[in-house]
């Protein structure tokens, strides 16, 4: 065979030379294992470890997350850390940025690091399972296990979509104790024979509220029917409605339930506000304060569509506000890629739908924007809940519109809270605010459409005082049929009435 007939036949196509690999720069896909560094010998703990839950940690584990820089746990680890050590069952609500995170990664990773024995992992076979709701917090919980694990080395994988599962199966074949995955991917790789629920101890379920939604609730089941009867189960999450907690006692046993101030659904150090502006005004409104408050150095814009988060991404380019955008049509490295430049300082606004509301840790955002209020008042928590993060403080401020009223008393109802109107800006709309804006009286009634007591809406006009007709209602479409003229049939009175024309 010729050099240049070999050169076309042998190796990849022409088009697959040079394209990478899509992937997620996670440790757990790393072709080799991470270097263990040695724990620092001549380094004293802080002080306060030995009073807390943090003192009953493995020493490696302790050295970890000071190296993080914990001093104290937060609430919510304070009351979980325990119960779930001893091997109880737990749910667990608390208010977005609090370290729920910790509050279950620490203890499974204590079990395993403090067994007497090694623990033995057959390949496929995970001894921890988590399951997250989108694919930015399982890789934020992922980078959680690697700084906790620090000193350890434990091996994970992390498994999600948007991204090729090639190093991902390598990492759950190399024997990872632990997988955190989105539900998509993990039923996948079930229905491949790579991942086995055979062996699994310990269950979390994180941001259980979406989780356990009905979207969720059938490929939940699916999982949760591989698990073994004995286990741990672990739900975690910021809100948790009664129906929720009733769905999530039918899956736990005797759990220990943890609730860190469910009066106050908000962090406190959030400066709220709410600006009454005509829908067509909201992006002029954005630019404004971007302009006029360059302390807001991270800006995240949340968005109810994804055209509309790329519309509001544009007109920011267009004002030379550099920003990015991210939601579910975007693929996972640009996501991945706007969230680290946004880490990095690299863009000052990012743009999200919903997606980025649960679980994204940014640290050092001041400002969150709803550009729209969410339908459901529990993303309102998880959308605010970017800001003030670790004890910091933020603002939050939300464009609402007429048609957006309804809304703004649906989350002053569930925050408990009446936030409060900023109209220190020229496009303060004060119809919006009375509630008699244009979008407000919305569309004409039709004259079909029945009032709330059962009568049919009338159109306004006539001359004053005139009473109104009780005419018989008919629809538009049946008019023409209506007004034809019926046969009334009277030629069977007629004395000739059915006679041909030989009886004349």
């Amino acid at each position: 065979m010729s050099r240049h007939h070999g050169s076309h036949f042998g190796g990849r196509p022409k088009f697959f030379r040079g394209r990478k690999e899509r992937r997620h720069g996670a440790l757990a896909e790393r072709a080799e294992a991470p270097s263990i560094p040695s724990v620092p010998a001549d380094r004293e703990l802080p002080a306060t470890y030995a009073a807390c839950c943090f003192g009953r940690l493995d020493a490696r584990l302790q050295h970890a997350i000071a190296d993080m820089g914990y001093t104290v746990p937060t609430p919510v680890q304070e009351q979980a850390i325990g119960p779930v050590l001893e091997g109880r069952d737990l749910i667990g609500c608390a208010q977005t940025g609090t370290g729920k995170t910790a509050a279950f990664l620490l203890p499974i990773l204590n079990k395993i690091v403090a067994s007497p024995e090694p623990v033995a992992v057959r390949p496929g076979h995970p001894k921890a399972l988590v399951l997250s709701p989108t694919r930015e917090l399982a890789a934020q919980t992922a980078e959680n296990w690697v700084g906790y694990s620090k000193y350890t080395g434990t091996p994970f994988a992390v498994v999600f979509g948007g991204v090729g599962q090639g190093p991902q199966v390598r990492a759950v074949e190399r024997g990872a104790v632990a997988v955190v995955a989105c539900p998509g991917r993990l039923m996948d790789l079930m229905r491949q024979g790579v991942v086995y629920l055979d062996e699994v101890e310990t269950f979390v379920l994180d941001e259980a509220d979406r989780m356990l939604d009905m979207g969720f609730l059938p490929d939940i089941k699916r999982i949760i029917s591989k698990l073994p009867a004995k286990r741990q189960s672990l739900f975690f999450s910021a809100t948790l409605s009664k129906e929720i907690v009733q769905l999530a006692d039918e899956l736990v046993t005797d759990p220990v339930k943890v609730s860190i101030e469910p009066e106050r659904r908000t962090a406190d150090k959030i400066n709220q506000k709410v600006m009454f502006v005509e829908k067509s005004q909201k992006d002029d409104l954005l630019i404004y304060l971007l302009k006029n408050h360059p302390e807001w150095d991270k800006v995240i814009v949340f968005a109810k569509m994804r055209h509309g988060a790329d519309r509001v991404a544009k007109k920011l380019r267009r004002a030379e506000i550099e920003c990015a955008a991210i939601h579910s049509d975007k693929t996972q490295n640009q996501r991945t890629q706007a969230l680290q430049n946004f880490r990095d300082g690299k863009i000052r606004v990012l743009v999200a739908t919903d997606i980025a509301s649960r679980g994204i840790d940014v640290p050092d955002v001041s400002l969150v924007v709803n550009m729209e209020l969410p339908l459901e008042t529990e993303s309102y928590v998880h959308r605010i809940g970017r800001t003030a993060r670790a004890g910091e403080s933020g603002c939050a401020v939300s464009f609402v519109s007429a048609n957006e009223r309804g809304l703004l008393k649906s989350v002053e109802r569930f925050i408990k809270a009446t936030i409060p109107p900023d109209r220190d800006h020229p496009f303060h709309s004060s119809d919006v605010e009375r509630g008699t804006g244009q979008q407000q009286q919305g569309l004409p009634t039709a004259p079909w459409v029945r009032a709330p007591g059962g009568k049919r809406f009338k159109p306004a006009g006539g001359p004053p005082g005139a009473k109104p007709h009780h005419k018989k209602f008919v629809h538009p479409a049946n008019a023409k049929r209506h007004h034809r003229k019926r046969p009334n049939f009277g030629g069977r009175n007629q004395p000739d009435f059915g006679k041909g024309p030989s009886d004349a």
